[in-house]
């Protein structure tokens, strides 16, 4: 225990030594009566330099569009499309769910026959912090899974989703990947 303790204040000390100045652990001059104490170390591993410490340089973001008067001056995230997908799918049994669909979120764009379905869904699984993590994520490495055979539908999803990077295949060749699949509509088409 009073190892942990010495080990918190020197942790402590260290953190004010480069949170305060050196200009403000000293004063001296005709106003003072001598060095102030302080709780900076002036000997010892952190009594090291100090980095001069200031207001730190920020920039400053231009105004969205509809804050700036309407001239649409502002770069905001509104013109950036954060999420673009390629998404192919192969030997599905439906004609025209085979084929290679770009996908374009924010404003819906693209080839992809349910555009705007599977921009709703996407949104819908990015709501979450379980949907952003499990979306596009592989079935782990020894899942035990259903030995169910939904078809030979394969895809690949390829690009960007809200600006992370996806690589990601899904198939329909067992229990876990048929769900996967599922989870995926109507970004993958609806193939039950």
């Amino acid at each position: 225990m009073p190892r942990r303790l010495a080990l918190t204040a020197v942790v402590s000390l260290a953190a004010l030594a480069t949170a305060v100045p050196a200009s403000i652990a000293t004063a001296s001059g005709p106003a003072s009566s001598g060095p102030v104490l302080s709780a900076v170390p002036t000997t010892g591993p952190f009594a090291a330099a100090r980095p001069a410490l200031g207001p730190l340089p920020l920039p400053v973001p231009s105004l969205p569009g509809f804050l700036d008067g309407g001239q649409g001056t502002g770069s905001g995230e509104a013109d950036e499309v954060l999420t673009r997908l390629t998404v192919s799918v192969e030997n599905t049994g439906v004609a025209r769910a085979d084929g290679t669909f770009e996908l374009e979120c924010g404003p819906t764009g693209g080839s992809h026959p349910r555009g705007q379905a599977a921009c709703d869904r996407l949104a819908e699984a990015g709501a979450t912090r379980a949907g952003r993590q499990e979306l596009f994520r592989a079935t782990p490495e020894g899942t035990m899974c259903t030995m169910i055979h939904g078809g030979d539908a394969t895809a690949r999803i390829v690009g960007t989703w809200e600006g992370r990077a996806v690589d990601t295949t899904a198939s329909r060749l067992d229990g876990c990947e048929i769900a996967r699949w599922n989870s995926l509509v109507p970004v993958l088409p609806d193939v039950r």
